[in-house]
């Protein structure tokens, strides 16, 4: 976020739970679990209240369902549905996925999602944000190898170099 002088890093599990349904438990720095059901975000911090709210509100996280839904189903019409679709690399080594939103209200919150990969392993997921602000989800084996003083170039470094 442009507000912070340095990277957050936050480390926890990203998954899938069917349907239009994702959780993301935290594990650090603080316990929290946010799901994504029903049109509706829920958050859950350790000793506190659930907090609810519509996802509209958020269309970062519309954009961010609606990318993991259609790639992790394999649903290749949803994905072209919502976003433009460019891909660069060799698929049977290192590639990337850029997905851009065809909504321009979308856009005006979030300018594109680039998924960096091997194979058909999935490295890296960066969302690039209309103000700036970059998200960067290291995946799988390539988690471990966060520096220990995590920048912006290092973490982009890692994405697109590392194997």
């Amino acid at each position: 976020m442009q507000v912070l002088d340095r990277p957050l890093v936050v480390s926890g599990e990203l998954a899938w739970l069917g349907g239009d349904k994702l959780q993301r438990h935290v594990e650090h720095p603080n316990d929290e679990t946010a799901t994504i059901a029903d049109g509706e975000v829920t958050q859950q911090r350790a000793g506190k209240s659930p907090r609810h709210f519509s996802l509209s509100r958020a269309p970062q996280l519309q954009v961010l369902l609606d990318s993991f839904v259609a790639l992790l189903s394999g649903d290749a019409g949803r994905l072209q549905q919502a976003f433009e679709i460019r891909q660069g690399g060799d698929p049977a080594a290192a590639w990337t996925l850029t997905l851009v939103p065809r909504d321009a209200k979308v856009a005006k919150t979030v300018a594109g999602i680039t998924i960096d990969g091997d194979g058909k392993t999935s490295r890296c997921m960066r969302m690039q944000e209309a103000d700036g602000d970059l998200a960067i989800d290291m995946l799988g084996p390539l988690a471990a190898k966060m520096p220990a003083q995590p920048t912006r170039e290092a973490l982009l470094a890692l994405c697109q170099g590392a194997h």
